[in-house]
């Protein structure tokens, strides 16, 4: 089950820190499995953004509500329980020139930015809810439950 390291989407932080949302008992049981088999678990400054945004941005426009005190009380949690995948020159050349060669857009930039930043720092795999958009290296909660 060790499955080395892996990033941890933010889509799956999100769900982690939100204790009422129906998927957090499979994220819970999914980080439960890996910490127990040795996996390292790694977050990015991007992974933090986009956790802060959706949980501060308005109930009405798909997001959390949450002010930004309890926000930031939740990325503590984070970055007390995962480790950081640093922003650096190599993770910007890299997310360029995948930009570039695989001509990519829209919102495949920000997927782009997290697959450079795993590519720089030597991390395979991503835990994510959105394995579509991650397909080579996409690892979902589920999964990791269905193979324990």
């Amino acid at each position: 089950m060790n499955q080395g390291s892996l990033l941890v989407d933010s889509n799956v932080l999100l769900r982690w820190a939100q204790r009422s949302d129906p998927a957090y008992l499979a994220v819970r049981q999914a980080f439960d499995l890996l910490v127990r088999s040795g996996t390292v678990l790694y977050y990015t400054s991007q992974n933090l953004a986009e956790f802060w945004n959706t949980l501060t941005r308005p109930s009405d426009r798909n997001g959390d509500g949450l002010t930004p005190v309890e926000a930031n009380a939740l990325a503590e949690e984070v970055e007390a329980e995962f480790r950081l995948l640093p922003d650096s020159i190599l993770v910007h050349q890299e997310w360029r020139r995948m930009l570039v060669d695989y001509g990519l857009s829209g919102a495949q930039v920000h997927d782009a930015r997290l697959a450079a930043a795993m590519r720089v720092h030597g991390v395979k795999r991503i835990l994510t809810f959105n394995a579509r958009d991650f397909r080579r290296f996409a690892v979902t909660p589920q999964d990791l439950i269905a193979s324990s």
